[in-house]
Parts: structure tokens; sequence; C-alpha cells
């Protein structure tokens, strides 16, 4: 959230986007109410990318990266487990 842009609109009210993860972006009435927005909107975007098993962006040196566990169905009931990792500066 920190890398966020905000725009004030001639017509009134904001809009907000973050750089690199496309498609997430939100307005509002006040530039409180466009964060707020962008904060959900930035969750939900990442669940559902996470639930596809689909890339995303590295922010803050941060990578987010969801891989299959051997034997992960044993704790999972599931034919297949998969573990989200977290991934700082490559590590």
């Amino acid at each position: 959230m920190r890398e966020a842009n905000y725009e004030l609109l001639e017509e009134g009210g904001c809009y907000g986007s973050i750089p690199g993860f496309e498609g997430v972006w939100a307005d509002g009435l006040s530039l409180e109410e466009c964060r707020d927005e962008l904060e959900e909107v930035l969750e939900e975007w990442l669940l559902f990318r996470l639930s596809r098993q689909l890339p995303g962006p590295i922010a803050d040196g941060i990578d987010l990266v969801v891989r299959e566990v051997p034997n992960a169905a044993n704790w999972t009931g599931s034919a297949k487990g998969f573990c989200i990792l977290f991934s700082a500066n490559g590590i």
C-alpha cells in the first residue's frame, strides 16, 4: 500500500491504484474511502491469484509462491496439498 498512487478527481472524489498490480484500483468520495477500498481490492486480488496458483508481482522484496507439498494430503485431507511460501529478497 506504500506504493499506491492516488489522484484527486476534478469532478470530486479520489482514484487509487498500485503499480505492478494489474487490475487493482479503487475510487471513493474521499482519500480515506479510496484507501480503504483499495486495501480490500488488493486483498481480494491476492486471494484470487493464490487460489488459482497464478503468479503475482514481487512487492517490497516479498514473493508469494504457491507450491505443491509432498504428503500434504495427510494434513489437508485432499488428494494434493499446496502451501503458500513467502520469500523475501529471493531467499
